[in-house]
C-alpha cells in the first residue's frame, strides 16, 4: 500500500497567523517601549515645596537675601548621558520677596523688575556636561527682563531616596539685565553682583 501524504486542514491557517501575529508582536513591543520612555520623561518633575530659589545682593555693603516664591521647571535628563538633556526653569518675578513689605512695593516697578511687562525669567538649556562626581555644567540662555545672556550654571546633584536635589550657586551682574535703573544704576549703593542660589527637589531622575 503506498501511503498517501496529506495536509492538515489548518497548515494554511496556522501559518497565516503565525505570519499576521509576528508584526502584531513586534508593533506592540515598539509600543511598549516608547510608552515606558514618555512615562520615565513624565515622572520627571519638579517637587516645588522642597525646592527654593534666593537672591543676594548688597545695598549699601549690607547682604540682603530675597526669595522668588513661584517656580517652576521642565526635566529631560539622564545622569548616564547628560549631554542628551533638557532643562527649562522658569521663575515667577512678581513672586519675588525681601521679607519687607515697603521693599517687596518696590521691586515689581519699572526700575527694578517692571513685572507688568516681563512676569518671568526664563533659563533654557542649550548643553550639559558632567564633570563627574555629581557635578555639571549647564549652559543655556538665561532672560530676564527683555535681555537674554549666555550664562554656565554649576550643578551639583544628590540623591536620597527618589529625591535627587539640584544646587548650586550663580552669580549675575544685575546691571546686564536693567535691574537697578536710573540713580539705581550706581553700584556704590547697590553692588552689581547678584547671587543666585537654588536648591531644587526632582523626582523621577535615574541614578547617578
Amino acid at each position: 500500500v503506498t501511503p498517501v501524504a496529506t495536509t492538515h486542514p489548518f497548515d494554511n491557517q496556522g501559518q497565516s497567523m503565525i505570519s499576521f501575529t509576528s508584526p502584531i508582536r513586534t508593533i506592540g513591543v515598539l509600543i511598549l517601549a516608547m510608552a515606558g520612555t514618555a512615562l520615565v520623561h513624565a515622572e520627571q518633575k519638579l517637587l516645588p515645596a522642597q525646592s527654593d530659589i534666593a537672591f543676594v545682593s548688597k545695598q549699601m555693603g549690607v547682604a540682603m537675601e530675597g526669595h522668588f516664591k513661584k517656580f517652576d521647571a521642565q526635566i529631560a535628563f539622564d545622569p548616564a548621558k547628560p549631554e542628551t538633556g533638557k532643562i527649562a526653569l522658569s521663575v515667577d518675578i512678581a513672586s519675588a520677596t525681601l521679607g519687607a513689605p515697603e521693599m517687596d512695593g518696590e521691586l515689581p516697578k519699572a526700575t527694578w523688575f517692571n513685572t507688568a511687562k516681563f512676569p518671568q525669567a526664563t533659563f533654557q538649556s542649550t548643553a550639559i556636561k558632567g564633570l563627574g562626581g555629581g557635578k555639571f555644567e549647564v549652559s543655556g540662555k538665561l532672560a530676564i527682563k527683555g535681555s537674554v545672556r549666555d550664562t554656565t550654571v554649576p550643578v551639583t546633584l544628590a540623591q536620597s531616596g527618589a529625591i535627587t536635589t539640584a544646587s548650586g550657586v550663580l552669580t549675575i551682574k544685575r546691571l546686564a539685565f536693567k535691574i537697578g535703573e536710573n540713580e539705581w544704576a550706581d553700584t556704590s549703593a547697590v553692588a552689581d553682583d547678584v547671587q543666585i542660589k537654588f536648591k531644587l527637589a526632582l523626582s523621577g531622575v535615574g541614578k547617578l
